[in-house]
């Protein structure tokens, strides 16, 4: 009885010493070959969101192949009209940022005097210390720093050059790939590999419809609040402040800089700046307690601290793109959970 209690003892060690290797590999996989994994994630979301598009088209005796690269030209044309109507705006911001950038190095000036005189009055108590390094902003252009913050050409490049192949293959070849996902299971958990594949499926066309609806919601809201104030860029500010308001947690205050920065040159009294950040913030609760539950929350069944932890992780993992698929990505191992058997308790604590 010993040697067996020892025995199995040590097999139920060795498995999770496998797990952890295993789990420890896929990070490994996941930093190292961010490119690929993200632009994968990414065109799985975009597929399943155009797929019924493509499935209401079939309804029409249109083939799937055919009906898959109208979808996706569409989209990309869309999204190009889109891109060049933001462009023509960013473009116009860029051409007078050096004014805004004269007046955020005038205000940096500003605290560092502040810093120093305030230094200046405690050293008189305390002793000396090393020398306060002095605010400085960075003389570059929005266009630099957005490329600095994008990150490589190379996984721009691939990300642009790959996601529209791989959406097209994806919904074009949509009922071979789940065959052969479920070819990989016995006969026995077809069904329920079926049931999870389902799930995960309307879980993340709710998620990523959902979200779209909420930022066009906030972005048109936010544009016509700046354009009845008379901020410049209205509409290219409403956007990016619509889109920001989705960041969780720090979503409500990020949305205020594009609108802070651009009055800057236009207002001259603080209270026009509290107003703006006021309705901001009125249009965070509204999307944070109105719009997500009824749009989104439905789909998406995570607690608050599986959510922050996988904001946490996938964001030092992946930067920017981690922070906007941690939710799904957390979201999808939940519902895989709920479907494997052992894995259920899993589930339920990422759910309750």
């Amino acid at each position: 009885m010993l040697a067996t209690e020892t025995r199995n003892g040590s097999t139920h060690g060795a498995t999770v010493s496998v797990r952890i290797i295993a789990t420890g590999i896929v990070i490994g996989f996941c930093y190292w070959a961010a490119s690929v994994v993200m632009t994968l994630l990414v065109s799985i979301l975009i597929a399943y969101m155009l797929d019924p598009v493509v499935e209401w088209l079939e309804g029409f005796r249109i083939p799937r192949g055919v009906g898959a690269v109208l979808v996706v030209l569409i989209a990309v044309g869309l999204i190009t009209l889109l891109g060049l109507a933001i462009y023509s705006r960013a473009e116009a911001f860029a051409d007078g940022w050096p004014t805004y950038s004269a007046i955020l190095k005038d205000a940096a000036s500003s605290v560092q005097k502040k810093l120093e005189r305030f230094e200046r009055e405690v050293s008189t108590l305390t002793p000396a210390e090393a020398a306060r390094p002095a605010i400085r902003l960075a003389d570059e252009s929005p266009w630099q720093m957005l490329l600095r913050g994008l990150g490589s050409l190379y996984s721009v490049l691939l990300f642009v050059s790959f996601v529209p192949f791989l959406v097209f293959f994806m919904l074009a070849a949509k009922r071979d790939v789940w065959h052969g996902t479920l070819q990989l299971f016995s006969s026995t958990e077809r069904t329920r590999v079926k049931q999870a594949l389902d799930a995960v499926s309307t879980m993340l066309r709710g998620y990523v419809a959902g979200n779209l609806i909420v930022v066009g919601i906030l972005s048109v809201a936010s544009w016509i609040f700046f354009w009845i104030i008379g901020l410049d860029y209205p509409f290219l500010a409403g956007l990016v402040s619509g889109i920001l308001n989705l960041v969780p947690y720090l979503g409500a205050v990020l949305a205020w800089i594009p609108p802070l920065v651009v009055g800057l040159t236009k207002f001259r009294s603080i209270l026009p700046f509290l107003g703006i950040a006021a309705m901001l913030s009125f249009f965070h609760l509204i999307a944070v307690n109105v719009l997500m539950p009824a749009l989104v929350g439905k789909r998406v069944h995570l607690n608050a601290l599986a959510v922050t932890v996988a904001l946490l992780f996938w964001g030092w993992l992946w930067g920017g793109i981690g922070l906007i698929l941690a939710i799904p990505i957390t979201a999808t191992m939940k519902v895989i959970c709920d479907h494997v058997d052992g894995w259920e308790p899993v589930g339920r604590w990422l759910g309750t």
